[in-house]
């Protein structure tokens, strides 16, 4: 019975790591799509050197955030299989502890930018000041308490998590990773609409575009399993349905790094730096790939590994 609780209570704790996750990520999708429509707005264009470099800055801010949260995904997928385990619980939460702070550095320089175009220098300098000392002590302010629980170090042995805990998982993961696709999705078709893109050298619509087919294919990946649990298992929890599910989730996070890869080069493009634009879309397109599935399949042991690619 002891035993029971136990793994009750760490399915709890990875449901919620997981739930935290995608709050974070629901943040960033709002400033990611900024991020990236801003570079396309007429004010862009009258905006000092210094608010350019800080929307450059942001935007780089940001894009390491976002990956950062998709790492938990990408473990549980193919280095936990589904399971639950103290280290992957341990690893959501360091996790989540560092994309809080690129994301507070883009938070930050944007209400910089935003209370500069209002209130000139000393009021954006102040704006930024108190978002950031709130993001600050309100993030990383709790490491000073105290009164904080100390855990013991996460076992080795990973839980066999039952079926229908792994579905809740796998789908609550989808939908950590779909915002993310939404933010880029949206920009991504208002901005063929926009004046300054008819202004792009023609590479760079086509960059565009390949970049727009990548994302809005890995949206339709993360919609597929809602469909296919309604029509194919009527609604029914199988192990056909979370390999299928795991499966769409890392398909459409292969597909979203050359979509975020691809319009990074356009925003470069965009903003002056067209020789800086290629090398920093493929160090992306790398990093990316690096850290999402590289260094995950590295984590997988050998007899692991073998299951995951004969699947």
């Amino acid at each position: 019975m002891s035993s029971f609780a136990k793994v009750t209570k760490l399915q709890t704790k990875v449901k919620n790591a997981l739930d935290e996750a995608r709050i974070l990520m629901l943040g960033a999708q709002v400033l990611l799509g900024f991020q990236y429509r801003g570079f396309f707005e007429k004010g862009y264009d009258e905006l000092p050197p210094g608010d350019r470099f800080c929307e450059l800055a942001g935007l780089a801010a940001l894009l390491v955030s976002v990956g950062a949260l998709f790492l938990p995904a990408s473990r549980h997928r193919l280095v936990e299989q589904g399971n639950d385990s103290e280290k992957f619980h341990k690893f959501t939460m360091l996790v989540m502890r560092f994309a809080l702070a690129p994301f507070g550095i883009a938070l930050t320089l944007d209400l910089g930018v935003a209370g500069e175009r209002v209130l000139g220098p000393w009021g954006g300098a102040a704006c930024a000041a108190i978002v950031g000392g709130a993001a600050l002590a309100l993030w990383y302010g709790h490491f000073a308490r105290g009164d904080r629980k100390e855990h013991a170090v996460p076992e080795e042995k990973m839980e066999k998590t039952p079926l229908e805990h792994r579905i809740v998982q796998v789908l609550t993961e989808a939908r950590v990773v779909l915002p993310g696709a939404q933010a880029l999705l949206g920009f991504q078709l208002a901005m063929v609409l926009m004046e300054p893109f008819g202004q792009l050298p023609k590479e760079a619509k086509i960059v565009h575009l390949v970049g727009l087919a990548c994302i809005a294919l890995g949206t339709v990946m993360l919609m597929a399993p809602a469909a296919y649990h309604r029509i194919v298992e009527r609604g029914e929890d199988t192990e056909r349905f979370h390999d299928f599910a795991s499966k769409m989730v890392l398909l459409a996070m292969a597909l979203l790094a050359p979509g975020f890869a691809a319009d990074l080069y356009v925003v470069l493009v965009r903003a002056g730096l067209p020789g800086f634009a290629w090398p920093a879309a493929i160090a992306l397109l790398l990093l990316y790939y690096g850290v999402w599935f590289g260094a995950m399949l590295l984590l997988c042991k050998p007899p692991r590994l073998r299951r995951l690619l004969l699947r």
